[in-house]
């Protein structure tokens, strides 16, 4: 094969894993609320065959399906977008990263001010926009960083931009990623810029993450050391820390992902486009926004025929997720332990169910086949079954 295409959709699970009680999650299942909002609209995946997989009663069967389809579970330990990219690109994390449910301890925030010179706010688990809201003034009067986390193995840093400006904001996230190593390695520093006034505080699209190093070797990793492309489109670059990439572009948000996937279906190149499509995740999963969450997988569904159509007879698109973010459940409004779903489409690919799967690093081992490279990853390949 000559080209794959690789989508992620940010936080679309199809329902709970049978430990999610074990992560603080209760009947979780993001597809199937976003299928009960009533607006969900999605023919061309329904033809590819995402309501055959397992467990996915909510949604039409395709009596001949155009696509292979498999249900993944999960093998690390986590439901965030660090381990759930690294385990889709061959690595299985059996530790969580550290979290902070009662905020960062000193020994994290003593060396923190130091370097910035400048005091910390908040300091716990937010929602990242009721956390500008509580706290904006405050910043915008002291210069204090608000620091916040969730329940995922994040360091965020928010700061409106007139106060500090965005590349400085980077800095500052640069300086944490240094202190957070080891015990305290977190999955992502976040840069989470705002603007507006109090009342009327909004996030900027300039958010910038800062991920840990992946502690073995990925598929982008392997792609590159074997003279493949190996493109990055959104935050891809940032999850695996820069590594792996022989080109890279950020996005700012899903209509913009769309064009510059686009734009590289448009090109001649040999190896991997792995895209992420944030949007899902970041103003829907975790804002809990059902309507708007079934919104936006119409519009991935309505431009989805775009991409198919620009495939040439050795190449192949693989659609899945990171992880779950269930706009319904209100318990919390972080991730959600689920499954996720797996689509394989392309002129070359044998419509099969290949049921449910144990490891998200299943993507990975298959990709490596098919784009004849070499990889070592707990992973089990399928290609010969979908070809």
């Amino acid at each position: 094969m000559k080209r794959l295409f690789l989508i992620v959709l940010d936080s679309c699970g199809i329902g709970q894993m049978p430990d999610a009680g074990q992560f603080g999650d209760r009947n979780v299942n993001t597809l199937r609320s976003c299928a009960g909002s009533g607006i969900l609209h999605i023919p061309n995946l329904e033809k590819l065959g995402i309501g055959n997989l397992d467990g996915v009663d909510y949604l039409k069967k395709e009596e001949h399906p155009t696509g292979a389809v498999a249900r993944l579970a999960e093998a690390s330990m986590g439901k965030d977008t660090t381990i759930g990219h690294w385990e889709i690109a061959g690595l299985v994390s059996p530790s969580p990263l550290p979290t902070y449910p009662n905020g960062f301890p000193e020994e994290v925030l003593a060396p923190f001010r130091q370097a910035t010179g400048r005091g910390v706010l908040a300091n716990a688990p937010w929602s990242g926009t009721a956390v500008i809201e509580k706290y904006g003034r405050q910043h915008m009067e002291t210069g204090d960083l608000i620091v916040y986390t969730s329940a995922d193995s994040v360091f965020q840093i928010a700061a409106h931009e007139e106060i500090v400006p965005p590349e400085q904001l980077y800095a500052y996230c640069r300086a944490a990623r240094k202190i957070l190593q080891g015990k305290h390695g977190v999955g992502r520093v976040i840069a989470r810029p705002f603007v507006g006034e109090e009342g009327h505080f909004t996030r900027t699209s300039n958010r910038h993450d800062f991920s840990l190093e992946p502690p073995g070797t990925t598929l982008p990793d392997a792609l590159c050391a074997q003279g493949k492309d190996s493109i990055g489109v959104g935050k891809i670059h940032d999850i695996f820390a820069g590594r792996g990439m022989t080109e890279y572009v950020y996005t700012r948000g899903n209509e913009d992902g769309f064009a510059k996937t686009i734009a590289y279906a448009d090109r001649d190149f040999s190896g991997l486009c792995f895209v992420n499509l944030v949007d899902f995740d970041m103003l829907y999963g975790h804002r809990r926004n059902i309507s708007g969450y079934a919104e936006a997988l119409n519009r991935f569904d309505a431009w989805l025929p775009e991409l198919l159509a620009k495939l040439g007879p050795e190449d192949a698109v693989m659609i899945t997720a990171d992880h779950g973010c269930d706009p319904a459940y209100t318990a919390t409004t972080d991730h959600t332990r689920e499954y996720v779903p797996l689509i394989v489409t392309g002129p070359g690919i044998r419509p099969v169910n290949l049921g449910t799967r144990s490891s998200f690093a299943d993507i990975a081992a298959t990709a490596a086949e098919l784009l004849g490279i070499r990889l070592e990853t707990p992973g089990k390949s399928f290609a010969k079954e979908i070809l």
